[in-house]
């Protein structure tokens, strides 16, 4: 594991999942690694109350309905479409629910506008068909006719970037749980073994680029993922992160609670922002999901630890605030210019603690970048 940038989560956590596994009596579905029961409490951790006898770590933090109406969704016939902002923890739950269902989370089809239908379907190996011909060994399987053959879960990330060709050919995998092979004479024909399920996500901003059809939206259980709004859950999501990251890193670096505070605030008071904005001009580009703050701190940890004092300041967290979300020049700037003035100006003078640094290290920035 030390070896790779970063590791899927069957690999992350397989001292876990193999515990899990052996101490796990409960009844599973098809060819399930872990039962329901298991999976969620691999996904959100362990309690006192589990009576277990070691912790098991929460790793996606968000409504424990989610997860379970999720779980319930896959151990039916149905797919599972997982759908909201950019950031609210879509893909890192997917990647969680097929690590432990089937300790294979890598079996991932990407939508894009160039997707086609052999990415979920197959292709051939040129060299060896015009050597041996079509064959079997000359097919290239995608992910997704390889997890229907292994009864595993494929994964399709994206799935509203894909193209209306693209989309009704996955409408044939998840009804009838197959897949053809015209250009063969026999055994052409592949099945889907019981245990196989699709986990799709879909942004919600990206309503109108390929809508799903009617059709499509029948085969799916659909989960929404909101934006975490509430402090304490997103307090506990950065922090987790955080650790993370200094551990993954190596990096022995101070990071005051307190910037994690002033962190938190400046995004719930540009998301507040953003709410009575009038019109798109008067919002930023970002989304501001927790995924974002946490791309904030990073980036302010890894300058702090290779260019600065070893301590996480106010003025450098600023500085990657504005670095990390003034995407668009000048309507960015002129919004972050504005909450800095407006906000965190007063803010600093009636509070002060590490709020005047921030403030500093906001106009610092932004007269950079200007």
């Amino acid at each position: 594991m030390s070896d790779l940038l970063r590791a899927p989560a069957e690999i992350k956590y397989a001292e876990e999942l193999d515990w899990l596994e052996s101490i796990d009596d409960n009844p599973k579905p098809f060819s399930w690694r872990l039962s329901p029961k298991m999976v969620r409490l691999f996904i959100l951790g362990s309690e006192r109350s589990d009576g277990l006898d070691r912790e098991i770590s929460q790793k996606w933090f968000g409504d424990r309905s989610f997860v379970e109406r999720s779980i319930v969704t896959l151990a039916s016939d149905r797919g599972l479409l997982l759908i909201g902002d950019p950031g609210t923890g879509k893909s890192w739950l997917a990647e969680l629910l097929s690590a432990a269902i089937c300790r294979n989370s890598t079996m991932v089809v990407q939508g894009t506008a160039g997707t086609t239908e052999d990415h979920i379907k197959y292709s051939w190996n040129v060299s060896m068909v015009i050597a041996k011909g079509q064959s079997r060994e000359s097919m290239i399987p995608s992910p997704i006719m390889t997890a229907m053959e292994t009864g595993a879960i494929g994964r399709f990330e994206e799935l509203t970037r894909s193209t209306s060709d693209v989309q009704d050919a996955l409408i044939s995998i998840l009804s009838e749980k197959y897949i053809s092979v015209p250009e063969l004479d026999s055994d052409n024909i592949v099945f889907a073994q019981p245990g196989f399920s699709i986990i799709a996500t879909a942004n919600s901003r990206d309503r109108g680029v390929n809508d799903l059809s009617s059709a499509l939206k029948r085969r799916f259980n659909f989960v929404r993922i909101p934006v975490v709004t509430n402090k304490k859950s997103e307090a506990e999501i950065v922090r987790f992160r955080t650790e993370e990251l200094l551990r993954r890193h190596q990096i022995e670096l101070d990071v005051p609670p307190t910037l994690l505070d002033v962190l938190l605030q400046s995004f719930a008071d540009l998301r507040a922002s953003a709410t009575a904005a009038g019109s798109d001009d008067e919002k930023l580009e970002s989304a501001l999901s927790t995924a974002e703050q946490i791309g904030v701190l990073e980036d302010a940890i890894l300058h702090s630890n290779f260019f600065g004092e070893r301590t996480l300041t106010a003025h450098t967290l600023a500085s990657s605030l504005v670095g990390s979300l003034a995407r668009r020049e000048p309507e960015d700037l002129a919004i972050l210019n504005k909450y800095l003035h407006g906000v965190v100006e007063p803010r600093s003078k009636e509070e002060g603690g590490s709020w005047p640094e921030f403030l500093e290290g906001g106009r610092d920035a932004i007269a950079t970048l200007s």
